[in-house]
C-alpha cells in the first residue's frame, strides 16, 4: 500500500490544476511587484565559428521584486530553453498564472535570470537571417515567401556546439555571481536543457547551487548524434509542428490525455508568445491555413542547429553530478523524440538531497499546462529550501490534488 503525503497535499492542493474547470485566459490586470530588466552579457572571446572574434552580446532577462534594496540575501535563479522553444516563452509566458519566473521572484529573496543561447530567441541568431540556409528539405515552407525558388546555402554548417554553449553557459553564471554578489546559482533546464545544465553541474560544482531538470532528456548510454546529412545553421518549426507533431515528435497535442489539462485558446497565446521572439521568423511563410488571401503570415520557428557533442551527457557525467538536485516530468510525457531515463538519472546523482517527481495529467509542455501550479509551487520550495514540503529525498507520484505518492 501506498502512503499519501496528506500535510504536503494542503499547499500543492490549494492550486493544483490538473482536470478541474478552466479559468478564463487574460493578461493580469493589476501591476506585478516584480521588475523586468534586460541584460546583456559580452562573450569576448567566446562565441560559435560563424561569429568567432566578434564582441558577441547574449540577451538575458532578470526579474527581481521592487525591494531589491532590502538586505536580505537573496538566491539568484537561471533557466534556460531547450531545442526549440525560446526561453521567455517558458520562462515568462504573458498571460495570468503562467509566468514561472514572476512566481519565482514573487515569492522573495529570489533574482531570477533567463537566457537565450546563441541562435535562439532574442540573442544573436548568425546566418541565420538567411532563408537559403535552410535545410532544402524545409526551403518548400518558405516558397513564396520569401523564397521564390530553392537555394543553395549560404553557410553549410551547423551553429552551435554543447561546448559554444557550455562556454555561454560559463559566462552568464560569472556575470550573474558578480551582479548579485552570490557565490552559487541555481540552474533550471527544460527538455534538452539537459545537455546543458547537467554537464555544467559536473564541471562546475563550485558555482552551482542546485539542478532542476524539467521533463529532462537524459540517455545513460548517449555517445553522440548521427551525421547530419544537410549541415545548416537552424532547421524550421512550424505551428503544426509544436502542437500536432512533425512525423519526427508527437507535440503536444498528442500528450493531452485528461479533461481540461489544457487550457481553450492557450495554444494561440504560446504560438503567439515564440513569435514575439523571432523578429525575423514571424515574417516567413504562408498565411494560417484557412485565412484570407493576403493574411499575413503564421511565422515559423528558426531552430538553432545544435550539436551534442559525443560524451557530454550521459551516465558517466550524470554519476559527477554532487550538488543537490531536483527532477520532474509529467506522467504523459513522450520525450518528444528524445529518450528520458529519469529514475537513472536520479540513482546515478552523487549527492543524497535529491527529489524526483512524476506529475499526474501533465506532459512534457507542463510550463502550458494546467499541472503549471505543481510545478510553480515544487521549484519556489526547491529554490528556497533545497526541499518540497517535509522531503529533501524521494520518489514521489504528485497526483491532482496535490498528495504526493512514494513510488
Amino acid at each position: 500500500m501506498k502512503t499519501v503525503s496528506k500535510g504536503l497535499a494542503v499547499w500543492l492542493g490549494i492550486l493544483a490544476a490538473g482536470c478541474h474547470e478552466p479559468t478564463e485566459i487574460e493578461r493580469p490586470g493589476a501591476a506585478s511587484p516584480v521588475s523586468a530588466q534586460i541584460q546583456e552579457v559580452g562573450l569576448g572571446n567566446v562565441a560559435v565559428s560563424a561569429n568567432r572574434g566578434e564582441l558577441v552580446h547574449l540577451f538575458v532577462r532578470e526579474r527581481v521584486r521592487n525591494d531589491f534594496d532590502n538586505p536580505k540575501p537573496r538566491e539568484a535563479v537561471l533557466m534556460i530553453h531547450g531545442r526549440s522553444v525560446p526561453v521567455l516563452a517558458i520562462s515568462e509566458l504573458g498571460q495570468k498564472g503562467y509566468d514561472w519566473a514572476q512566481w519565482l521572484a514573487q515569492s522573495g529573496d529570489v533574482d531570477v535570470f533567463s537566457l537565450d543561447f546563441q541562435g535562439s530567441g532574442r540573442s544573436p541568431r548568425p546566418e541565420m537571417d538567411d532563408p537559403c540556409n535552410a535545410p532544402t528539405a524545409q526551403q518548400g515552407i518558405l516558397i513564396p515567401n520569401p523564397l521564390a525558388a530553392t537555394c543553395t546555402h549560404s553557410y553549410p554548417f551547423t551553429l552551435n556546439t554543447s561546448g559554444s554553449d557550455l562556454d555561454e553557459l560559463d559566462a552568464v553564471v560569472e556575470y550573474i555571481r558578480t551582479l548579485r554578489g552570490v557565490d552559487k546559482v541555481h540552474l533550471i533546464g527544460w527538455s534538452a536543457g539537459s545537455f546543458r545544465i547537467g554537464p555544467y553541474a559536473a564541471q562546475h560544482p563550485d558555482k552551482v547551487a542546485s539542478l532542476l531538470f524539467l521533463a529532462p532528456i537524459f540517455n545513460t548510454a548517449f555517445r553522440g548524434p548521427p551525421p547530419i546529412a544537410d549541415p545548416t545553421p537552424m532547421t524550421l518549426g512550424r505551428r503544426a509542428d509544436v502542437f500536432a507533431g512533425d512525423g519526427r515528435v508527437l507535440g503536444w497535442d498528442p500528450e493531452i490525455k485528461c479533461e481540461n489539462q489544457r487550457e481553450a485558446g492557450i495554444e494561440d497565446v504560446v504560438w503567439a508568445a515564440i513569435m514575439e521572439n523571432d523578429d525575423i521568423g514571424r515574417t516567413w511563410g504562408p498565411p494560417p491555413a484557412g485565412a484570407p488571401e493576403g493574411s499575413p503570415p503564421e511565422g515559423v520557428m528558426r531552430i538553432r542547429q545544435s550539436v551534442n557533442q559525443v560524451g557530454v551527457w550521459n551516465a558517466a557525467v550524470a554519476a559527477q553530478i554532487t550538488v543537490p538536485t531536483l527532477i520532474i516530468r509529467g506522467e504523459f510525457d513522450t520525450g518528444q523524440g528524445g529518450l528520458q531515463q529519469v529514475a537513472e538519472l536520479y540513482n546515478l546523482v552523487q549527492n543524497d538531497n535529491k527529489l524526483r517527481f512524476t506529475v499526474q495529467c501533465s506532459g512534457h509542455f507542463m510550463p502550458w499546462e494546467k499541472q503549471r501550479s505543481v510545478l510553480h509551487h515544487i521549484s519556489r520550495q526547491w529554490i528556497k529550501h533545497l526541499r518540497v514540503g517535509d522531503f529533501d529525498r524521494g520518489e514521489f507520484f504528485v497526483d491532482t490534488e496535490g498528495n504526493l505518492i512514494p513510488m
